[in-house]
């Protein structure tokens, strides 16, 4: 395969990619097929096959590079602040940009629910999930935050279902939730993130 050639099937394995996100959030997990799939990005549909075992993994490999990119957002948000009281107001504020009918929130609700029922994808969810607290812990950790690795998997859950949530109650702003979770986080005296 010369280099045209191999440009060419990267090229239309990001128009696969980018369509499955598309239509999961569309159409939700089960209502993407390898037709509707293959009409979004332009392509015949044995270049489906030809780039993915099936449909799911199509489906499992858009929703996961979705999900790293948003976890992936972390870094930069991180560089902002120093303190973690502050680096929580950016995460939550953030979390506005999603109402919960978004494409973003569709395709992590419809990932979580497809990893209830398939093993590889849930493991691949849940390594994506760690990346991401790992991350956090690290930088909390050197903050001097007790318990980092705890305290970072409670914000990500806590992020997690607030995305899911603001489907059901788009009530569910920064501004509303935001004081609650740093009340969480705060001991008695108002020193903030140490137990």
């Amino acid at each position: 395969m010369g280099p045209k050639s191999a440009e060419r099937g990267r090229e239309v394995r990001e128009r696969l990619l980018v369509a499955a996100v598309e239509l999961i959030a569309e159409r939700g997990w089960g209502g993407v097929s390898t037709r509707t799939v293959a009409e979004r990005a332009g392509v015949g549909a044995g270049l489906v096959h030809y780039h993915f075992g099936s449909v799911q993994e199509l489906l499992s490999a858009a929703a996961v590079a979705a999900m790293r990119e948003v976890g992936g957002s972390l870094e930069s948000l991180l560089e902002q602040v120093e303190d973690p009281a502050d680096a929580l107001r950016l995460m939550v504020s953030s979390l506005d940009d999603y109402t919960g009918d978004d494409a973003v929130s569709m395709v992590f609700t419809e990932a979580y629910l497809a990893a209830t029922r398939d093993a590889q994808l849930r493991d691949q969810v849940a390594e994506v999930m760690a990346e991401f607290r790992a991350r956090l812990a690290g930088w909390l950790g050197a903050r001097g935050v007790a318990e980092p690795e705890a305290t970072a998997a409670v914000v990500g859950a806590s992020i997690d279902g607030l995305v899911m949530q603001r489907a059901l109650d788009p009530a569910l702003t920064s501004e509303v939730v935001l004081p609650v979770l740093v009340r969480m986080v705060q001991t008695p005296g108002g020193a903030r993130w140490r137990s």
